[in-house]
């Protein structure tokens, strides 16, 4: 079967930064907007998925507007659930506890949150459900991470080494079938 490019974007900054957003659905900045269509613009696509929160959606509805793409919304492309830690900031967590989330999250994830192995299953599935065609998908941080550790094999550990900022690009060609089925051809901040 022959490859496909994916491209991975995080949405842009929300009204709020410096939150351990997962769940929460915060609105985009409408500069966080300009900046996700700005790094799609030259991107030759025929399919785009989203996360179904705002600051994803909203990035996803103004990158396909000019195409005449609307997005499938897709709540398996959601940032990781923080849990009791969702909307705070990381100054506000116990510092031992979110050491030990950041060393082993799926060991130790947020208080009534998600484990790492479960994201990365969501964003496997939802990566198995993309037709093999040039698509965007706008999504946040983790789920990029996750659909890096299932395309590409990276270990959990080597992920956080991947500077995400938001409006980040990640272009992956991936050959369906394959396991890991991808490869990184370019990231852009």
């Amino acid at each position: 079967m022959s490859s496909f490019p994916l491209y991975l974007l995080r949405h842009g900054a929300p009204e709020t930064p410096g939150l351990l957003l997962g769940r929460t659905d915060s609105p985009v900045t409408a500069g966080g907007i300009d900046a996700c269509t700005a790094q799609v613009a030259d991107l030759e696509i025929e399919a785009l998925h989203c996360s179904d929160l705002l600051r994803a959606r909203a990035c996803a509805e103004a990158c396909g507007a000019p195409r005449g793409l609307a997005p499938v919304i897709d709540a398996r492309w959601r940032e990781l659930d923080f849990g009791e830690w969702d909307g705070r900031s990381p100054s506000a967590i116990d510092p031992a506890l979110l050491s030990r989330f950041w060393d082993d999250p799926d060991a130790n994830p947020p208080p009534d949150g998600e484990r790492w192995s479960s994201l990365t299953t969501r964003v496997g599935a939802a990566l198995g459900a993309i037709a093999p065609r040039p698509t965007l998908v706008v999504t946040h941080g983790g789920a990029m991470r996750a659909a890096l550790a299932v395309l590409c094999g990276f270990a959990q550990r080597q992920l956080w080494a991947v500077d995400l900022p938001y409006a980040a690009l990640l272009a992956l060609r991936v050959w369906p079938g394959e396991a890991p089925a991808g490869q990184i051809v370019g990231l852009w901040p």
